[in-house]
């Protein structure tokens, strides 16, 4: 017996020492950039990105509809919620993936779509977000890239409410309207303008 209560010890310690096969260090991070099938889009073609949720945020209603967010009366701006996996792409990745996929000159909107509801904020998580965010926002302004200092705001996240299920992955649902809507809205003529040529990851193309 006791011969055999040593070897079983043997076998856990052996077992417990062997990391876990598949493990995924899953984080959270949310961002808001004005129309949320753009940026569900943008940041769901990205490596180390598992899920991205579109949604809304940063309001003072509870259970809103896209109708009374896109009304501008709840406080809400539309967002994304993104999981990804911390050992295949960092935090400051997707703050720098953000930050070309958005005008962050612009105070009143994005684009074509104008209003505080599609007002363009980082929602940190905890207080390495938080330091993550505002120092690359500062990096953002002391370059002088842009002309002018970034609008963008950094805010603790609040509540995320999931949009409504015909929202999430619009882009594929719904390819040929989603890409007229982004075309006819200067999405990417204006990043264009803002970052010059970019390739699908957000880096200088060429």
């Amino acid at each position: 017996m006791k011969n055999h209560s040593y070897l079983l010890s043997i076998i856990f310690a052996f077992a417990v020492a062997i990391p876990t096969a598949g493990h995924t260090e899953s984080r959270t991070a949310t961002f808001a950039g004005g129309c949320f099938w753009c940026s569900e889009s943008d940041f769901e073609k990205l490596e180390g990105v598992i899920s991205v949720a579109s949604g809304y945020i940063g309001g003072h209603q509870k259970n809103p509809t896209y109708k009374q967010v896109s009304a501008g009366k709840t406080g809400h701006t539309e967002g994304v919620q993104i999981v990804f996996d911390s050992d295949k792409i960092s935090y400051q990745a997707l703050l720098e993936h953000f930050w070309k996929s958005i005008d962050p000159t612009d105070s009143g909107g994005q684009f074509c779509d104008r209003g505080q509801q599609y007002r363009s904020e980082i929602f940190y998580h905890d207080e390495q977000q938080k330091q993550a965010a505002e120092k690359s926002r500062q990096a953002l302004d002391k370059s002088g890239e842009l002309g002018t200092l970034v609008a963008t705001k950094i805010t603790a996240a609040s509540i995320f409410y999931p949009a409504e299920d015909y929202h999430q992955d619009y882009y594929l649902k719904n390819p040929i309207r989603y890409n007229y809507y982004r075309w006819g809205c200067g999405r990417d003529k204006r990043l264009e303008e803002l970052w010059g040529k970019l390739d699908k990851d957000n880096k200088p193309a060429g």
